[in-house]
């Protein structure tokens, strides 16, 4: 087994901002999101992030601040966030990120659909969900 634990995201229960500081990188001055944390968060393995964020699997490691894995997540955070302000819930709005596939949206994921280039599109899908709701 690794030396390197692996630590539980304490994102269970937690807000949105939470999610944001657990995902800051520490490691660095730099104002950069972990990708280390975030596969954490996500249950997934930086191989298959950095197959999501369409870089090299050493890129994740070896240059985490790079413009396309920190694109990438900043992108994700945006839907991430939409679909907590929508349900108010952020255990709820990463499980849908992960886990719903959408029928309007070619019955894709959310993080499908980030890793495809589509959040603009996902955006616009959570409004009109929010539009519906309010009436």
């Amino acid at each position: 087994m690794a030396s390197e634990a692996v630590i539980d995201p304490p994102v269970l229960g937690r807000t949105f901002q939470h999610f944001v500081e657990f995902l800051r990188e520490t490691d660095t001055p730099a104002p950069v999101l972990s990708p280390k944390r975030f596969s954490q968060a996500m249950h997934i393995d930086l191989q298959t992030l950095a197959e999501q964020a369409h870089v090299h699997r050493n890129t994740i490691s070896r240059a985490p601040g790079s413009r396309g894995v920190q694109d990438y997540l900043r992108e994700a955070l945006r839907v991430i966030k939409a679909a907590t302000d929508l349900n108010g819930d952020l255990n709820k709005a990463l499980f849908w990120y992960r886990n719903e596939p959408l029928t309007l949206l070619d019955y894709k994921t959310d993080e499908r659909l980030v890793s495809e280039g589509r959040t603009d599109d996902l955006l616009r899908y959570v409004a009109s969900i929010e539009a519906g709701a309010a009436g």
